[in-house]
């Protein structure tokens, strides 16, 4: 980053503040990333970051939005804020990578590489979390590069989120965010409209199921593609979390299982190549729990409330984050 940054809730509202800061790795050449490392000026406040890749044609939106947000970058609940759809963004994520507790330098095997066109720029998204307190943060990141070549084959992103449905406590019932829609409307109010709605946008993706600790969700593969590595994402009240390939049937397989969900280990991992084809489909399976909430020290003072997807680190969520190649 060019500068400290100390965060601050952009809605007034919340312990939570995403913002994205525009870095020029001054290519000038098409070149492909074969590795990279986050390196977090502040850990106490940096929840987690994830880069994203910058194509030429954007770059002008890029500095525009920059120049045009006082202060050092600007807010980005979700995405980058930059024009691209969220079904692109689901299939084809333009992750140049991410880090989250417990995540450590990322290098490709032999051969593979995420391209990165000439004059491409990265937008750093941070997520701060601000339980902690707002001390500035100067967070950094590093890209191993080699020269594009046939030789190396171009890696994909592909994500695959699940709702969360938590309800409250029997016991906790009387909290006034104990109501559904009165919770959605509080990640609204703290996150905006857009990424406040990413619950009720989940259910058209993946079906409204009955509300509890277990949630899952299963979607098809749109073409032919063979998943080289998996990571999950969840927040404090995870308990586990599991992605399965074609569940139930003739050649099922389990890509990633962690029983007991620790948040700070939350690296990927390379996987033996599973090769797919379209319409296999892939199943993400998280358990959440309140019982968490007696435990941790974040949630000191936070009743129960019916907890959604949200961005917030004491709201929730539900990732598969798969890294694939493609024909």
């Amino acid at each position: 980053m060019p500068e400290n940054y100390t965060a601050s809730p952009p809605t007034g509202v919340g312990t939570d503040d995403y913002r994205c800061f525009l870095l020029d790795p001054r290519t000038t050449t098409d070149q492909m990333i074969t590795g990279f490392n986050v390196l977090p000026g502040n850990p106490d406040v940096v929840h987690h970051v994830i880069m994203f890749r910058v194509p030429p044609e954007q770059v002008p939106e890029a500095e525009a939005k920059d120049a045009d947000t006082p202060g050092q970058g600007w807010t980005c609940f979700g995405d980058s804020g930059l024009g691209v759809g969220a079904g692109q963004l689901i299939e084809d994520a333009p992750w140049v990578g991410a880090w989250a507790p417990g995540g450590k330098e990322q290098t490709y095997p032999p051969g593979f590489g995420e391209p990165f066109e000439a004059g491409s720029r990265v937008v750093m998204q941070v997520h701060y979390n601000l339980l902690a307190g707002k001390q500035p943060d100067r967070s950094a990141a590093e890209l191993r590069l080699a020269p594009a070549s046939e030789r190396i084959t171009p890696l994909v992103t592909q994500l695959f989120p699940a709702p969360v449905e938590l309800p409250c406590r029997p016991e906790h019932q009387d909290g006034k965010l104990c109501d559904r829609d009165a919770a959605v409307a509080d990640v609204k109010a703290r996150f905006g409209d857009g990424p406040g709605a990413t619950a009720d946008l989940l259910h058209l993706l993946c079906g409204a199921g009955e509300p509890g600790e277990v949630q899952s969700c299963t979607r098809p593969f749109s073409q032919r593609q063979t998943i080289r590595g998996v990571a999950g994402h969840m927040h404090l009240l995870g308990k586990s979390i599991k992605i399965e390939v074609n569940p139930g049937e003739l050649g099922a397989r389990t890509l990633l299982d962690i029983p007991i969900w620790d948040f700070d280990n939350q690296g990927s991992r390379t996987i033996e190549p599973a090769a797919l084809a379209a319409g296999d489909t892939v199943k993400v399976t998280c358990r959440h729990t309140q019982r968490l909430r007696d435990l941790l020290p974040a949630f000191n003072g936070i009743p129960d409330k019916f907890v959604v997807w949200g961005e917030g680190s004491t709201d929730e969520m539900c990732l598969g984050i798969l890294l694939v190649t493609r024909p």
